[in-house]
């Protein structure tokens, strides 16, 4: 501004960003906390080579914003495949919708190893019941260390950048509908340059056919083809 000839400081382009609803990309305080009476378990990923569909499921949680205000976007995604079994949208941080995903997905198939960070989301007792009854062991990242659970990471910011940005929800509702769409677009079209030009979805149940021989129907590039 000050080379265009426009006298200004910080604090002016602060407020009149402010003004506009104009707000910098930049990553939020993490909205997991840790509650110290809960059991933590170790983190089991360092150095594993994950080689298969369903070896490491992991979860995480991020904002979404709305209006004036913001909800809370959950998902379970497949390691391997980066393949999103599970999502679900909340108003609060109760870990009611956390446990829907995991529920969700392990109706579709079960993890040996499952991942979450040290929230009290994770830590609580309903939710790591649902873990060990499955037999899955339970991995957590450890303090302060983010990039533990990387593939949830980089899916919030594809997802961000590919659709909350572009969007302008007003209602939850809206929200669900356009991430709705979203995910189905993630898993069955988008194409990975990790996964050689393949989609999550087609990485994951081809995996899957070598132990259930069950054919699904995909063209050259991997993207999912109704019947």
């Amino acid at each position: 501004m000050n080379l265009q000839g426009h006298q200004t400081n910080r604090k002016r382009v602060q407020r009149l960003m402010k003004l506009m609803g104009i707000e910098a990309i930049y990553p939020k305080p993490k909205l997991t906390r840790r509650n110290e009476e809960h059991k933590v378990y170790p983190y089991l990923l360092k150095g594993v080579k994950i080689e298969n569909p369903d070896h490491v499921w992991s979860t995480d949680i991020t904002y979404i914003k709305i209006g004036n205000g913001f909800v809370y976007l959950t998902a379970v995604i497949d390691w391997y495949s980066r393949y999103v079994l599970s999502w679900q949208l909340s108003n609060s941080l109760e870990n009611t919708f956390c446990i829907e995903a995991l529920e969700e997905a392990l109706a579709i198939s079960k993890p040996e190893i499952f991942n979450t960070d040290q929230g009290c989301q994770y830590t609580s007792k309903n939710f790591l019941k649902l873990l060990t009854d499955n037999s899955i062991k339970v991995s957590m990242d450890s303090k302060g260390r983010a990039l533990d659970n990387i593939f949830v990471e980089r899916l919030w910011r594809t997802v961000k950048y590919e659709e909350v940005y572009l969007k302008d929800y007003q209602t939850m509702k809206s929200a669900r509908s356009s991430l709705k769409a979203y995910f189905q677009f993630y898993n069955q079209e988008r194409l990975h340059k990790a996964l050689q030009y393949k989609t999550p979805e087609f990485i994951y149940k081809k995996g899957s056919l070598c132990k259930e021989r069950i054919f699904y129907h995909y063209n050259a590039y991997g993207a999912y083809i109704p019947r």
